[in-house]
C-alpha cells in the first residue's frame, strides 16, 4: 500500500462524490462497516454521524478507520483509505452534515433535530483497483 499524498487520478477519483463505506473498530477488534458520505480535502477524508451512530463511539475509543470509495458507474474500480480520526467534534450549526448533503443530494440536510459529530480522517495509505488490476498509479 503506498502512503500518501494520492496521486492526481486518485485525488480527482476521490473530489467525486461516489459510494463509500467506512469500517471502525469494536471493542473486540472486529470491524464495523457502514455505508457514508465523505469529502476529500488535502489528503484527509471528512465523515459525519448522529449522535447515536455506533461508529461514533467506535471512533472515540479506536481512531483506527479505513474507507473505500467505489466508482459509482463502475464498482470495479474503487480506492480504499487507512488512516486515522485527528478531530472528532461536534458539529455545530449543522455545517458539516450541509457540506456532504449538497455534495451527494444538491440541498441541505433536512434532518436538523439531532446532534451531529465530524471527523477528520488523515489518510496515512492507500489502495487502488482497476478492473482486473490494481490502480495504475499503485505500486
Amino acid at each position: 500500500m503506498p502512503p500518501t499524498p494520492v496521486p492526481a487520478d486518485v485525488d480527482e477519483f476521490l473530489r467525486r462524490a461516489n459510494p463509500a463505506v467506512v469500517a471502525s473498530l469494536r471493542p473486540d477488534g472486529s470491524p464495523h462497516t457502514v455505508a457514508t458520505w465523505y469529502d476529500w480535502e488535502d489528503n484527509r477524508v471528512l465523515l459525519n454521524m448522529d449522535e447515536g451512530r455506533l461508529r461514533l463511539g467506535f471512533m472515540r475509543l479506536d481512531p483506527r478507520v479505513a474507507l473505500t470509495v467505489l466508482d459509482e458507474a463502475d464498482w470495479g474500480n474503487h480506492v480504499s483509505l487507512l488512516g486515522r480520526v485527528a478531530s472528532l467534534e461536534e458539529d455545530l450549526g449543522l455545517v458539516d452534515i450541509d457540506r456532504l448533503a449538497r455534495r451527494y443530494t444538491g440541498q441541505p440536510f433536512r434532518r436538523r433535530e439531532r446532534r451531529r459529530f465530524s471527523a477528520w480522517v488523515e489518510v496515512t495509505r492507500w489502495h487502488g483497483w482497476s478492473g482486473a488490476g490494481h490502480w495504475p498509479t499503485d505500486s
